[in-house]
């Protein structure tokens, strides 16, 4: 029975180290570019006894990207319960967002000064005493004449930066303290429906974007959750560094399935619309293995036909019907007899003295020419006496 209940102990207790360290943790998001700067503001006056000042903070909204949830004054959800502001971190592979809670102690908020009493360790703007919460005059801005619980203690800051995350490249190098880690184990508790609610608002507002106010949001804190229209609402100072979002977040932040883009792809994009042109609209030097039929390149001449080569859009088997061909031999071609008609008219009896001083032209004409052959045959014709 001693070995069962000691094992019902441990395994109790390793619930309750769980939950606690969810509670410290609650990881809700990891996003690989930083938060932008923290954004300068004035605090507004505390509304009344029994608030507690919680800063504001960069918040990511997926697509939308950062946006600021304005610093705002909530009531404690009980007595002696303290506030440990949300923060960013370095997780190895991108930055972690790690919740705000309530507890007796205040835990590790990444060392970030958000002021006011937060300056990266603990919390100098107030405590509790006897169930009533004193506010630090010189880091808190309250009224005495409505507020008397409160004091005057010097609070030195050296912390002159505005890195708003923890870690990583120019984050802020703050690690827990063995106290701060025994505080992961005590009893949490999340933020109250009011700092929910409040957040909200804030994620719904577009001038809350960092990507549309550049770090410089409109609304940085309010006296009271969700209070933004409120006459009290504080606007962030001028900096003059302006923070811009990524242009391409998926660059930034590649998705697990999507193919890294090699630069030596890059210039084979074309290569398939070359292969959607027609056949009619190429020049046809762009085919040099297909020449016209029965037309050889040495007789060609190229200022034959200037007009029909600037046309490149002109289909090349269109050409053979209008080209002249002067690649042909006209000698070999021609070379057959004269037409019938020449042939089947009779020859004329010619004298003998006529036909002596005709014989030795004959002999000097090419066979061949039919051209000379009439031209001999006309003669007799003009120097012919009738009979």
């Amino acid at each position: 029975m001693s070995i069962i209940r000691s094992i019902r102990s441990s395994l109790f207790a390793l619930v309750l180290f769980a939950m606690s360290a969810a509670a410290y943790a609650q990881i809700s998001v990891s996003i690989s570019f930083a938060p932008p700067e923290l954004p300068v503001y004035e605090q507004p006056l505390c509304p009344g006894d029994g608030y507690l000042w919680t800063p504001g903070y960069w918040a990511y909204a997926g697509d939308d990207g950062y946006y600021w949830v304005p610093g705002t004054w909530v009531m404690a959800p009980e007595p002696g319960l303290l506030w440990t502001p949300a923060y960013w971190g370095w997780g190895g592979n991108g930055y972690v967002f790690y919740d705000g809670y309530w507890g007796r102690q205040v835990g590790f908020y990444g060392g970030v000064s958000y002021g006011y009493g937060y300056f990266g360790d603990g919390y100098q703007g107030g405590r509790w005493q006897g169930g009533q919460f004193y506010y630090n005059r010189s880091v808190s801005n309250v009224n005495v004449t409505n507020i008397h619980n409160a004091y005057n203690t010097t609070v030195i800051n050296t912390t002159v930066n505005r890195v708003s995350y923890n870690g990583g490249n120019g984050g802020i190098s703050a690690r827990p303290t063995s106290q701060q880690e025994s505080f992961a184990h005590e009893r949490h508790i999340p933020q109250v429906a009011a700092q929910t609610q409040h957040e909200q608002a804030a994620r719904t507002n577009p001038e809350q974007r960092a990507s549309v106010n550049h770090g410089t949001p409109a609304v940085a804190a309010t006296p009271k959750p969700g209070a933004f229209s409120d006459h009290a609402v504080v606007h962030a100072k001028q900096t003059g560094t302006s923070y811009n979002a990524p242009v391409n977040r998926a660059a930034v932040q590649p998705p697990v399935n999507t193919p890294v883009a090699h630069p030596e792809n890059a210039g084979r994009s074309d290569r398939p619309a070359a292969n959607n042109q027609p056949e009619s609209n190429r020049a046809p030097a762009a085919r040099p293995n297909q020449p016209a039929p029965n037309k050889p390149e040495p007789s060609r001449q190229p200022t034959a036909q200037p007009e029909r080569q600037s046309e490149p859009n002109r289909s090349p088997t269109a050409q053979p019907n209008n080209r002249p061909e002067p690649s042909r031999n006209e000698p070999a071609q021609r070379t057959p007899s004269p037409q019938p008609s020449q042939r089947s008219q009779p020859e004329r009896t010619i004298p003998p003295s006529e036909a002596r001083a005709q014989q030795p032209q004959r002999s000097q004409s090419a066979p061949n020419k039919p051209e000379e052959k009439k031209s001999q045959d006309e003669k007799p014709k003009q120097n012919e006496k009738p009979q």
